[in-house]
């Protein structure tokens, strides 16, 4: 394992590798800077899509330590992403939710709360499954519509996709073109922001570097694949975690058959389902971590608190 060390005003941050499966795989430990109550860690986890990695957390890490927080936070870049290796696989929630089992296991040594944004939630209900222990609570940062998280794919469409475009020539000039600059500034202000205005220079400089890597493209892909889509209303059911679910107020997705959900039924199909759910709408759209991150530090904070 090798490590680095960075100071701040009000946080140290450990930069760190380590290796699954002979992959070596990077993270960072966070830490105020004065005092740390290891009492309760926070795992992050960030959303796949192109140029992403735990870079998308870095505001979150800097506002929860500005105010003095001492529960320590783990930051770890999924294999395929940031600083992990990239290898050219094709990538499902059992193989990210092995990576994070190790990982906890092995490098953080105790029961977590999970923070974790958008689609990624399948990952967490793989690791729930496998081993409920590790564990203690979960944050849920606009995750997939009810409709969407519910409704399987066809496991012989998604191969074929996979095969005939995302792992091919073409897939790869699609990237090409998915990276540029301009791309990502229109995806963003279709997709994630509330406000166009808050689509900076910060947010594209750090898409655009995480995606110089061509490789980094097997991770998007498997995400546009549709590996992830399962029906996980059942497994949603039987999570017996403390789960805070956080949307949006102009949150936005497609349903099936062309069925806009609103932010309000999105909450509410939640919370009927999870056994032991809270939830609440902040201001933003879908990327709140990064776009109303004092807002999203604030009822992180308060869940956090309550598991203590």
């Amino acid at each position: 394992m090798n490590s680095n060390h960075l100071l701040f005003g009000f946080m140290k941050t450990i930069v760190n590798t380590y290796y699954w499966n002979n992959y070596r795989c990077s993270y960072t430990y966070n830490t105020n800077d004065l005092r740390t109550d290891e009492r309760l860690t926070l795992v992050l986890l960030h959303p796949i899509g192109v140029g992403l990695s735990g870079v998308f957390w870095h505001r979150f890490i800097q506002a929860w330590f500005k105010r003095g927080f001492c529960y320590p936070i783990y930051n770890p870049d999924l294999l395929g992403c940031g600083n992990s290796d990239m290898p050219p696989l094709a990538y499902y929630p059992e193989d990210w939710a092995e990576q994070l089992k190790d990982f906890i296991e092995n490098n953080v040594k105790k029961p977590v709360i999970l923070v974790v944004q958008g689609a990624l939630f399948p990952v967490v209900i793989k690791l729930l499954q496998k081993s409920p222990n590790l564990i203690k609570g979960v944050v849920l940062s606009g995750p997939p519509a009810w409709r969407t998280i519910t409704e399987a794919s066809n496991p012989l469409q998604q191969k074929l996709v996979w095969n005939l475009f995302f792992n091919s020539l073409a897939g790869k000039a699609f990237y090409q073109y998915a990276r540029r600059r301009e791309f990502l500034k229109s995806f963003s202000k279709r997709q994630l922001f509330a406000n166009a205005a808050d689509i900076d220079d910060e947010w594209l400089d750090f898409l655009q570097k995480g995606a110089t890597n061509l490789n980094s493209r097997y991770a998007v892909f498997s995400f546009l694949a549709g590996f992830w889509r399962e029906n996980y209303g059942e497994a949603i059911s039987a999570i017996s975690q403390p789960t805070l679910v956080v949307f949006g107020e102009q949150a936005s997705s497609i349903g099936k058959e062309g069925k806009v959900e609103s932010p309000d039924e999105r909450l509410e199909n939640y919370l009927e389902h999870l056994p032991h759910g809270q939830g609440v709408k902040i201001t933003g759209r879908n990327v709140l971590p990064y776009e109303s991150t004092e807002e999203f530090v604030t009822v992180v904070e308060e869940f956090v608190k309550s598991l203590s």
